[in-house]
């Protein structure tokens, strides 16, 4: 088997590499399947995935059974005022990696988000229910699902959210850093979601892309809170001498509107590969345990 990960220096990337290399992940081993594989992790260096006859020239070249591209750009605010770029690479680069995959048979198995929901449900969100993104960045990772079902016969669209890793910036990391230099932080409570260890994540993407249980998942960590409540819980497990204070978003100035309730439902996991996503504050005790080792 041959593997292609796209944003392989990436938070989620590079985590999927590693677990690879591994053979495990902090959930169980992985797939007997990925024995042996060749890995092949890209980058924007190595891959411009908004030139489609680059990225089907290298794919034909190649000619992998799976690409996993979590690749994106994904600084929300900066894609209100860079809305071509986050067209480019959130709309056309899935296009592209799609064409191509299409053209050599492999899976493609593409990474995106809740912010394509408006976010004013009151109960989780399902794989049936209708997007409606409220930010450019919401809206760029719709079209590149929908490029991707034109395009591709074999595909694994997942969403996640809120997602932090061991490699990158995140906003655990942010947290932590900012609570042990400032020692009180405002944090909103009036957005809630799913925070998402990478680590358990990129074991479920793995799992499900040697199946042929092709669709569109939600996978996220289970359990939701506020981004105050992820806050407060960080600078605990950290051992933080550090106040959090819930404000709400309209004290925090942002280019782009945020979903105010983005939760998401693990139901095609729970009905296909199974889901083994762990409780999010479990997942994040682990975490941060791992980080102050």
């Amino acid at each position: 088997m041959k593997i292609i990960i796209t944003g392989a220096k990436g938070q989620l990337g590079s985590q999927i590499v590693d677990i690879l290399n591994k053979g495990y992940s902090e959930l169980g081993p992985i797939d007997g399947a990925y024995k042996n594989a060749e890995i092949i992790g890209i980058d924007v260096k190595e891959l411009d995935i908004t030139d489609v006859e680059a990225v089907r020239k290298f794919m034909k070249n190649e000619n992998p059974q799976i690409v996993i591209n979590p690749a994106a750009y994904t600084s929300v605010d900066k894609c209100e005022s860079n809305e071509d770029i986050a067209f480019k690479v959130n709309s056309i680069g899935a296009r592209n990696i799609a064409i191509a995959c299409e053209e050599v048979g492999a899976k493609l198995v593409q990474v995106s988000t809740d912010y394509v929901f408006e976010g004013n449900a009151t109960v989780p969100y399902k794989e049936y229910d209708m997007p409606s993104p409220v930010s450019v960045y919401g809206k760029t990772k719709l079209a590149g699902e929908n490029y991707i079902k034109e395009f591709c016969s074999k595909y694994f669209i997942v969403r996640t959210a809120w997602l932090y890793g061991y490699n990158a910036n995140n906003f655990v990391k942010t947290i932590m850093k900012a609570a042990k230099e400032k020692g009180h932080l405002d944090v909103v409570d009036d957005q809630r979601g799913n925070p998402t260890n990478a680590e358990d994540l990129a074991h479920h993407l793995l799992k499900i892309a040697v199946t042929d249980e092709y669709g569109v998942y939600h996978c996220t960590g289970e359990g939701e809170c506020s981004w105050y409540d992820f806050a407060k819980k960080i600078v605990e497990y950290a051992n933080i001498d550090c106040t959090v204070a819930p404000v709400t978003s309209g004290k925090i100035n942002r280019a782009a509107k945020r979903p105010s309730f983005s939760s998401l439902d693990n139901m095609m996991l729970r009905c296909t590969a199974g889901n083994e996503m762990r409780e999010w504050s479990e997942a994040l005790k682990t975490f941060i345990e791992k980080c102050e080792s």
